[in-house]
């Protein structure tokens, strides 16, 4: 295998931009696709060749890494480039799809004969950025090419399994997010009560300070909140709140109840009606008021 990869990224939001500029700063050659091309234009200027379609995008590629908003749009978005995909290419598919989502996906893999990796992240803007993401993986563990893009744009992948057609990543995946938007919910409803009790909020930080109460997570979305710069996004609330629904969906679908999540997706429903859909997803905060 040469060093430098031709990999090609569809998907520019906040995640697949970021991951696609590792990937050319690593050495590779990149070719970038969004289906609104104006979010991908940028990555020019980091010697990103922007394509202006998918199966453009992936005309020799290497490795094709989707980073989408859901299963079906990298569904669609793959059978585009299906007409330039090779036999043999490797989809490493990074979107968070659900189980049933990422089960569909790697059967239109094998349909296509592409070697398949369920290969979703964990991170947001700022680790994504820095290329210190964590990639949670399934597939062949010593396949140089997956390992040459997540070495690109991770700081460890975690291996779930020997084949992404059992979405063994995805399942660990949407258990990690139900934890991170228990989080994300918990800090905006203790600040929000505090605002109804008139109580400092600085003053709840210092308690939970250096102890077992105390979480990164609850001074990084609660900085957002007191600072009112929940429009500075490093998780959209709407792409929060359709990760809600697939851990809720995904519970259901084996016997688990998840009350919390099945709140917390209201919760994320109603700040998005509330006009914060493009915000970060600390801005459920807003969700405890009427506006």
């Amino acid at each position: 295998m040469s060093d430098q990869l031709h990999v090609a990224v569809l998907g520019t939001g906040i995640m697949g931009a970021a991951m696609a500029r590792n990937l050319a700063r690593a050495g590779h050659r990149v070719t970038a696709w969004n289906r609104s091309r104006d979010k991908a234009e940028p990555l020019a200027a980091d010697g990103v060749r922007i394509a202006d379609t998918p199966a453009d995008a992936v005309t020799g590629a290497d490795a094709v890494l989707t980073m989408l908003h859901d299963g079906p749009a990298a569904r669609t978005v793959i059978e585009q480039a299906a007409p330039a995909l090779t036999p043999g290419t490797r989809w490493i598919q990074s979107t968070t799809a659900g189980l049933d989502g990422a089960a569909d996906l790697a059967a239109l893999a094998d349909r296509h004969a592409l070697v398949y990796f369920d290969a979703p992240v964990l991170g947001t803007r700022a680790p994504a950025e820095a290329g210190q993401l964590t990639v949670l993986a399934a597939g062949p563990d010593d396949d140089p090419v997956a390992n040459a893009v997540f070495d690109a744009v991770g700081a460890k992948t975690v291996w779930t399994g020997a084949t992404g057609a059992d979405a063994s990543a995805s399942r660990l995946k949407l258990v990690a997010n139900s934890w991170v938007l228990v989080l994300t919910h918990g800090i905006g409803e203790v600040l929000a009560l505090a605002e109804g009790l008139g109580v400092d909020p600085q003053g709840f930080f210092d308690l939970i300070a250096g102890g077992p109460l105390d979480a990164g997570y609850a001074h990084a979305k609660g900085g957002l909140i007191l600072d009112r710069a929940t429009a500075t996004t490093s998780f959209g609330l709407d792409t929060a709140l359709k990760d809600a629904t697939l851990i809720v969906d995904a519970a259901r679908a084996h016997g688990v109840r998840l009350d919390l999540a099945e709140a917390g997706a209201e919760r994320f429903r109603r700040a998005s009606e509330q006009g914060h859909g493009d915000e970060d997803m600390a801005a459920s905060y807003f969700a405890s008021f009427d506006e």
